[in-house]
């Protein structure tokens, strides 16, 4: 029996990232994060995303065709801005560059938490990678 939504607790249990070249950005995000991506059957242009093992705390997702164009420069950001956790943040930017990304906000510390970044892929989307670091200052 399915429980009624409004019952469910309210995490992100899913994300979805918008390309204007879907596979352009399944290739991004292999080369960047090592993440297992695989085209779904039936579903038109869209890729299952696992980011890691199961069991593991995170949250798994969907790569699809963008329906409308991607924001201008200068455009304030309007939607969710997914975080993705790292081992080494100057490592991971090294591979944003490598693969295509933009670094948009260079690495800066969060007191206590770690060293977070802020980059485009290729499709032009936002996302941040954050170092644990609980001695970032």
């Amino acid at each position: 029996m399915r429980l009624p939504l409004c019952t469910m607790s309210s995490r992100v249990i899913h994300f979805e990232i918008n390309a204007q070249d879907p596979p352009r950005a399944v290739e991004f995000y292999k080369a960047v994060f090592g993440w297992q991506i695989s085209k779904r059957d039936g579903l038109g242009e869209y890729w299952n995303v696992m980011t890691g093992k199961e069991g593991e705390p995170g949250v798994n997702g969907g790569i699809m065709r963008r329906t409308s164009g991607a924001p201008e420069a200068g455009d304030p950001v309007n939607a969710y801005v997914c975080v993705v956790g790292v081992e080494d943040v100057d490592l991971a930017l090294e591979k944003v560059a490598a693969n295509g990304g933009i670094l948009m906000v260079p690495a800066m510390a969060v007191p206590g938490v770690g060293w977070l970044a802020y980059c485009k892929d290729t499709e032009e989307n936002l996302f941040g990678v954050l170092e644990n670091d609980p001695d970032a200052l």
